[in-house]
């Protein structure tokens, strides 16, 4: 009997182990393509290979950037503070080389320290580096560089060298070991961003700290401020480098960019050193999110012990978070997972419904849920919470799949079967797509 025969019996007879379950929570699959062509530098007029056109990195923020954001647990609820940072954001992208871009800006509930864009200007923001930034003219640092790659189309020319051609957030089969399931479960946010995003090379990082640093300073901050970021990520590389993985793989730290921006703020941008680093306005608009960084950074602990396998320590410190600040949903959220890893079903989805609870608007919890039903051997309630996702989410091919499976466990093959082929059309490759064609050939829809 193959693996699709036998997950299928299982299937069948309500037998799905805990391995079966993760398995099914790794359904998660994104591809962004795109053509090859010539294009003018938006920044310096030269020809540039490019693997984008303009419409089609707008294309990519629309259809990608909320199955990532939402990888990052959704934007924090605090209209407040988002309005804040679009704010500052709008006031940089005004004085960019590519003003007329759909740029939007969020703070994001995740716990690691990063900030990423798609193509067309779609940013994020996680809560774990808002936390750790000293004034505005450091958030305006961090948003400018986002706003560097974007002008210098660092994606689309990365895209143009056929290096992110094809991207696959997570492969269905991934959480099949152990290992591949603690960076999933535990670090699901830096997967996601780490491996949907362009991984930028060292000159496009310096590029894009030089934009950053002229967009900052055109509109009224520092150039201290880019220093100011720089020096923060070099101290928390040497303190707790596995913190910063994977903002420093998709975005190469090294002194030599904190020294370069230093130089530059003392030469080139010196007349800029009055400029109000508008330390009293951040801290007022982060006032909020400072007073859960004990959440924040328990939870950051929590997904790092969860990296490791560490489950025990994971749960102790995903407790801590949640004892601080009960109606968290990264807290809850991420306890649910930690549970789950452990077989702990029936607590797991006490925290789901939870995190369902503080935050309905966001889709994770719903995916959780539906694949902790499938695990308690209530596929009709799986599918209800799958459908539920799909309706605040829609287009995530892993849970057309995940719905398939639902169905198949009500025992209602031709909707079943309708999903496969579904989620046929959009994968041909990995393990789910073997086991969806193993199913609509068992059941003699293919030959």
């Amino acid at each position: 009997m193959d693996l699709c025969d036998d997950f299928a019996a299982r299937l069948r007879g309500n037998r799905l182990t805990r391995r079966d379950t993760l398995w099914l929570f790794g359904a998660s699959t994104a591809v962004v393509a795109g053509l090859q062509g010539c294009a003018a530098s938006p920044v310096t007029g030269e020809t540039i290979v490019v693997g984008l056109s303009e419409e089609q990195e707008r294309r990519v923020d629309e259809q990608q950037s909320p199955h990532q954001f939402s990888q990052d647990l959704g934007p924090v609820q605090d209209a407040r503070l988002n309005d804040y940072v679009v704010g500052v954001g709008r006031s940089l992208h005004g004085n960019s080389h590519r003003k007329e871009m759909p740029y939007s800006y969020r703070v994001l509930n995740a716990n690691y320290v990063n900030a990423y864009t798609f193509p067309a200007g779609a940013v994020g923001v996680t809560r774990g580096i808002m936390t750790e930034l000293d004034d505005e003219s450091q958030l305006a640092a961090l948003l400018g560089h986002e706003l560097g790659h974007v002008n210098a189309r660092h994606a689309a020319q990365r895209q143009g060298q056929a290096m992110i051609a094809q991207a696959v957030v997570v492969g269905i089969g991934v959480a099949a070991s152990d290992s591949q399931w603690g960076a999933l479960a535990g670090l699901g946010s830096q997967i996601g961003a780490s491996a949907l995003l362009s991984s930028y090379s060292r000159d496009n990082e310096r590029e894009a700290d030089a934009l950053g640093q002229e967009y900052m300073v055109r509109s009224g901050y520092p150039a201290t401020g880019m220093t100011g970021l720089h020096q923060m990520l070099v101290d928390q590389q040497k303190e707790e480098p596995s913190l910063l993985a994977t903002m420093f793989s998709s975005h190469p730290m090294s002194s030599e960019r904190r020294d370069t921006a230093r130089q530059l703020a003392e030469t080139k941008y010196a007349t800029s050193a009055k400029a109000p680093v508008q330390r009293e306005r951040y801290m007022d608009h982060t006032a909020g999110l400072r007073r859960i960084k004990p959440t924040i950074d328990a939870c950051k602990n929590g997904e790092t012990a969860m990296s490791r396998k560490a489950y025990t320590d994971a749960q102790g410190q995903f407790a801590s978070a949640i004892k601080h600040t009960p109606q968290d949903y990264a807290a809850n959220l991420r306890m649910a997972q930690c549970l789950q890893a452990q077989g702990n079903t029936k607590e797991a989805q006490r925290y789901a419904r939870a995190a369902k609870t503080i935050y309905p608007q966001e889709a994770q919890a719903r995916k959780l849920s539906g694949v902790l039903a499938l695990s308690a051997k209530e596929p009709a309630l799986a599918y209800e919470e799958l459908d539920a996702f799909d309706r605040l989410l829609p287009g995530d091919p892993g849970v057309i799949f995940l719905k398939a499976v639902s169905l198949e466990g009500m025992g209602d093959k031709p909707r079943a079967a309708r999903h496969y082929n579904a989620y046929l059309r959009l994968a041909k490759d990995g393990d789910a797509a073997k086991y969806s064609a193993s199913r609509l050939k068992a059941w003699g829809y293919t030959k």
